[in-house]
């Protein structure tokens, strides 16, 4: 395993002007200018997205096996979560497992902060933003990213499991979408904990009473995420799934 890297981190500075989600989906032009930008910009934007994808790929291709924890970025040190977050992370760096997260503050910060408590690699995946994020101070290799959909490859990609903690629409967002391509098979199934038992109840009952009683999922699609309020169990579901695939 690579030793992790704890020299301070190297931010790069926040683009101005329009986002490159709003320019790639024409929300930065007037109708009028989208067929011109149609023939000639598009084609020359798919380069930008080859190149965030390339330096992804060499920034991250020695990592293996890290988690990725997701939650609010609005999450204070007060928070008990955050101190959740935090011995989470620790416990899974100290097994060996990297950390990757947004980059940002919040349940970012508390999972980054953990790995390097945990003396592992602490990576942070930041995203351009119409505000601004600026990277936690305990990212200690740091890419920054300009399409949402290059970013979530990175955290498919590279690691083995997700930890989502209580979030608001960018959270659900992660969640959603990995729960999704395990269900469709895209990817093979990989452990998706979700912390905070009161905080996730209304909306696993929501999924069990009106989506599983409507046949709209099956009920084995529950299946897919754990619910805990521990630390320690969280890091045994990732630690035993770890080594249930090394024994295949």
């Amino acid at each position: 395993m690579t030793p992790p890297d704890n020299s301070p981190p190297q931010h790069s500075r926040r683009p101005s002007g329009p986002t490159a989600d709003e320019a790639i989906l024409g929300k930065a032009i007037s109708p009028a200018e989208r067929p011109d930008a149609l023939r000639k910009t598009d084609p020359w934007r798919v380069l930008r997205i080859m190149g965030e994808f390339v330096e992804g790929f060499e920034k991250l291709g020695d990592v293996n096996d890290a988690v990725a924890f997701f939650g609010s970025a609005r999450s204070q040190p007060s928070d008990p979560f955050y101190d959740r977050a935090v011995e989470t992370a620790r416990l899974l760096a100290e097994a060996g497992f990297p950390i990757i997260t947004g980059g940002g503050p919040g349940i970012m910060e508390a999972a980054n902060k953990g790995a390097v408590e945990g003396d592992g690699l602490s990576i942070g995946c930041n995203i351009e933003l119409p505000h601004e994020q600026g990277t936690n101070r305990y990212v200690r290799r740091s890419m920054y990213f300009r399409f949402f959909f290059v970013r979530k490859m990175m955290f498919a990609k590279y690691s083995m499991a997700f930890v989502v903690f209580p979030g608001g629409y960018g959270t659900m967002d992660e969640l959603f979408e990995a729960l999704t391509l395990i269900q469709t098979g895209k990817v093979k199934p990989f452990p998706v904990v979700l912390f905070g038992k009161d905080y996730w109840s209304g909306m696993v009952d929501w999924l069990k009473a009106r989506v599983v009683g409507e046949g709209k999922i099956d009920s084995g699609d529950l299946d897919l995420f754990h619910v805990t309020d521990s630390p320690a169990e969280a890091a045994r579901i990732i630690i035993a799934a770890r080594a249930a695939e090394g024994n295949q």
